[in-house]
């Protein structure tokens, strides 16, 4: 419980039930918001002093804070997060009436170096695939549970998900009869997005093992509406973790000889390249992978670009 508010901290927490109750901010979310934010309005308040008001906050103020977020050693890259969530914060304080305008528009955002995500071939990803599906044909044992692992892969790469969104699926999800998955993006928006053969049939080696587990544990309850994906143990609600499955990714990738550095989201950014590379049109990609923007959607066409680049350099006999 934060202690002696102030009018400035007062509204912060305003903001932030906002975010958790209107816009269905994710938990993760919220918590990054709320460091932010927090963490302004308390060098606010030391600034100004206890009785400020927060329509007397200037852009110089923010600019300051930004300085001394550098002097604590946080990267340009941090900064900027910080920003986007002040900027958040006044833009809503301008909604409510609060603040005549949002001073932290003026200024500016540091500026990033451009780094694009490293992406896997798609051979790369079918070895991998292809190596989870044979695992679990042979009941190996070198990982705890290949079928739900390969099902993991098949959703992540197969559909685009984010990792929250996996996790976040329940049995009524899979829409069987239309081959879709209904997933619940940023914001609780909903969108539909095609269930590959692939992925169709690692789960259906997946689910019968889901349920026998489940009833083991004294949880069959939980069989026809409960998480798609389970943890090992079946602890709680059963419901397997974004940590657990960036754990499980990377464990696979590296045993594989993919980059140290693959995690969840790089299934996702190979989904959206490799669809691109095949000729799929990019507002159908911004579809499936529920950006709001097509700019967003746009970063895929720089990796490609890159990489013919790459083929240009490498096989034509005047760039050589």
């Amino acid at each position: 419980m934060r202690e002696n508010r102030t009018e400035i901290s007062e509204l912060v927490e305003l903001f932030l039930a906002m975010l958790a109750n209107e816009r269905g901010a994710s938990e993760h979310t919220v918590r990054a918001y709320a460091r932010e934010v927090r963490s302004l309005a308390d060098y606010l308040v030391e600034t100004l002093g206890k009785g400020a008001r927060v329509e007397k906050v200037e852009h110089l103020h923010i600019r300051a804070y930004l300085g001394v977020l550098y002097e604590r050693g946080l990267t340009k890259a941090s900064a900027a997060r910080a920003l986007a969530a002040i900027r958040s914060w006044f833009k809503w304080l301008a909604k409510e009436g609060k603040v005549k305008q949002n001073p932290a528009l003026l200024v500016s955002t540091p500026k990033l170096p451009k780094h694009l995500p490293r992406v896997p071939s798609v051979e790369e990803v079918n070895r991998v695939l292809n190596s989870l599906e044979g695992e679990a044909k042979k009941k190996e044992e070198a990982a705890a549970w290949p079928e739900r692992d390969r099902v993991i892969f098949e959703l992540l790469y197969g559909c685009g998900i984010r990792n929250s969104e996996l996790v976040g699926l329940d049995m009524g999800s899979v829409k069987w009869r239309d081959d879709v998955v209904l997933v619940r993006g940023k914001g609780r928006k909903e969108r539909l997005v095609p269930l590959g053969d692939e992925a169709a049939a690692a789960l259906r080696d997946y689910l019968p093992l889901r349920e026998a587990r489940l009833v083991a544990a004294g949880k069959g309850g939980l069989v026809a509406g409960g998480p798609l994906l389970t943890n090992l143990r079946m602890r709680g609600d059963c419901r397997l973790t974004t940590r657990s499955v960036g754990r499980i990714v990377k464990a696979i990738a590296l045993s594989r000889g993919l980059a140290a550095d693959v995690h969840p989201h790089t299934l996702r950014h190979a989904f959206g390249t490799h669809m691109l590379e095949e000729g799929a049109d990019l507002r159908a990609i911004q579809e499936m992978l529920g950006h709001e923007r097509l700019s967003t959607t746009q970063r895929y066409t720089q990796l490609t670009v890159g990489q013919v680049q790459k083929v240009y350099d490498d096989t034509h006999p005047r760039a050589k």
